[in-house]
Formats: structure tokens, sequence, C-alpha cells
């Protein structure tokens, strides 16, 4: 399979080798992989959300991060 691209358009199609190589030349040329896959899926984006507790005023991550906390001096004391 290879990728390639229409000059005059800018279509990206993913095809087999014989038929790329037919193609490639007259309106078509070779692209690489990761161009077809940006162009043909959705980007994730990671969005980090942080929230504030209404009753202490302290984070989700830092509630998170303090309950590790208790948890490593518990296993270290035992």
């Amino acid at each position: 399979m290879k990728c390639i691209k229409n000059n005059k358009t800018g279509e990206i199609e993913r095809v087999a080798d014989k038929e790329a190589y037919n193609r490639v030349g007259n309106a078509w040329s070779y692209v690489a992989k990761n161009e077809w896959k940006a162009a043909t899926r959705k980007v994730k984006v990671n969005e980090v959300v942080e929230t504030k507790s209404e009753a202490d005023g302290e984070t989700i991550a830092e509630k998170q991060l303090k309950g590790k906390k208790k948890k490593v001096k518990d296993e270290k004391g035992k």
C-alpha cells in the first residue's frame, strides 16, 4: 500500500502498490503515511479540567495527591 496525493486537488489516497506506480507522474505524487493519517483521522486533544471543591477550595488533583501521600506514609510505617 502506498499513499499518493493529487497535486491539483490536494486529495490524499491510500492505494495498492501497482495502482500507485501507474498513477504517480501524471497528476499524483507519493506522500508520507503520516500525512494520510492526519487527513483522514481526527486529532485527539487531551484537556485538563480542574474544578474547585466548594467545601474546602482544593482542586480534585490536589485531593488525589494528598490521598497518595497518605498511602505512602502508611505503608512506610508498617
